[in-house]
């Protein structure tokens, strides 16, 4: 049996399509995540960044801590996604690709480490692997007394 594990991340409507993000870990900071115009007024990202950014910064992790293990010298390494948004046969807008680059210092290159983690560091992405393969999400709409008025897959 697969070992299994959850956390709950909270978000308040703030204002237009602005939403506070609060997560699980009482040291993180809050997020204020927004739509861009004309919906909402950029003042923070919105989910497709934060997409980006999530499966950029998870491959870039796996990549630092396997070469490394966690003991890396700042900006030892930088990223950049480019996020592809289409629209598909209803015309909805969805994310269509991203492309990750991962720029090593000098120092990381020249590990001993590189080339096997080279080879590795990509199936220990959760988020990026996660993405490719597909995951299913509920959903699920309740008034305030909890009474359920949709769900949805």
């Amino acid at each position: 049996m697969a070992e299994e594990q959850s956390f709950t991340i909270h978000m308040e409507h703030q204002e237009g399509f602005a939403f506070n993000v609060r997560f699980d870990w009482p040291s993180a900071a809050d997020v204020l995540m927004d739509e861009p115009s004309p919906l909402g007024e950029q003042k923070g990202p919105n989910a497709s960044r934060m997409l980006a950014a999530a499966t950029a910064n998870c491959l870039s992790a796996s990549l630092l801590y396997c070469i490394t293990k966690g003991d890396a010298e700042p900006s030892s390494l930088r990223s950049e996604v480019t996020c592809s948004l289409v629209r598909n046969e209803k015309k909805r807008l969805r994310v269509g690709s991203m492309k990750v680059r991962l720029i090593v210092d000098d120092k990381l290159k020249e590990s001993a480490r590189t080339d096997r983690c080279l080879a590795l560091f990509e199936d220990f992405c959760v988020v990026s692997d996660s993405i490719r393969k597909g995951i299913p999400i509920e959903v699920e709409v309740a008034d305030q007394a909890g009474t359920v008025l949709h769900r949805g897959t």
